[in-house]
């Protein structure tokens, strides 16, 4: 049987600690479309504050995960599908690597292991908060980006890669070289999805992209068109830039 996520097209990231547009609801963003949803941020979470974002999506029939944000707060709660771990390959602090999880491990006894997986992420944006918890190298060229891709899959087992330009548009080609880096693994795109066309654009070169501060700063009708976007760019393959 296939991992969910080998069908998604696209997740909707919310941010606990950031506010919905006016007017709009959790209600208003299970309805976009969105194939999941993940409840993470870098900042400024609490328990309470994913507790409560996980209740109002949880009455909704959409595949419902948490990602960890900088303090590993991890709710135990049987609404959601799972937890998807972050993994920074290429963090300049190990413990982005192994170290907090590893004291995610000591900490809590309540970790439910079948429904905990991890993403291979490769952080790009030097400018992004993500970037500078975990001093990821984000020099890099395609062909570095492609060789993180290949180790995250033959030698770790990664079966989710991540490429996180994290608040602005990424480099198509660098994407489109980590794909092809990849057998069987599930490529992430997150970064600067603002539109149907970068939705699609992105789409058509990673297997599933992200949008998140766009649902916090835009709304859902704008998520509703990246959503668009991303579901048909499976229709016509887009070719690198040569």
């Amino acid at each position: 049987m296939s991992a969910p996520w080998t069908e998604w097209d696209h997740i909707v990231k919310l941010d606990p600690d950031k506010t919905l547009v006016d007017g709009e609801s959790y209600a208003d963003v299970c309805e976009t479309g969105t194939d999941a949803i993940e409840i993470g941020g870098t900042t400024g979470m609490t328990e309470e504050k994913m507790t409560e974002v996980i209740e109002a999506c949880s009455e909704h029939d959409v595949p419902l995960y948490i990602e960890p944000g900088i303090d590993a707060t991890v709710v135990h709660a049987d609404s959601l599908d799972g937890y998807l771990i972050p993994i920074v390959f290429n963090a300049g602090d190990v413990a982005w690597i192994t170290g907090a999880h590893k004291e995610w491990a000591r900490l809590d006894s309540g970790i439910d292991w079948e429904r905990t997986n991890t993403e291979a992420y490769i952080v790009l944006n030097p400018d992004s908060s993500v970037a500078e918890y975990t001093q990821a190298n984000c020099n890099l060229d395609a062909d570095e980006v492609a060789a993180y891709a290949t180790i995250a899959e033959r030698m770790f087992g990664q079966e989710i890669v991540y490429v996180e330009y994290s608040g602005t548009l990424g480099d198509p080609d660098v994407v489109s070289a980590a794909s092809d880096a990849l057998d069987d693994a599930t490529l992430f795109y997150g970064g600067g999805i603002g539109d149907y066309d970068s939705a699609r654009e992105m789409g058509g070169r990673a297997d599933t992209v992200i949008v998140g501060d766009l649902v916090h700063d835009a709304g859902c009708d704008a998520v509703h068109e990246t959503v668009r976007g991303a579901k048909e760019a499976g229709q016509e393959p887009v070719e690198p830039d040569r």
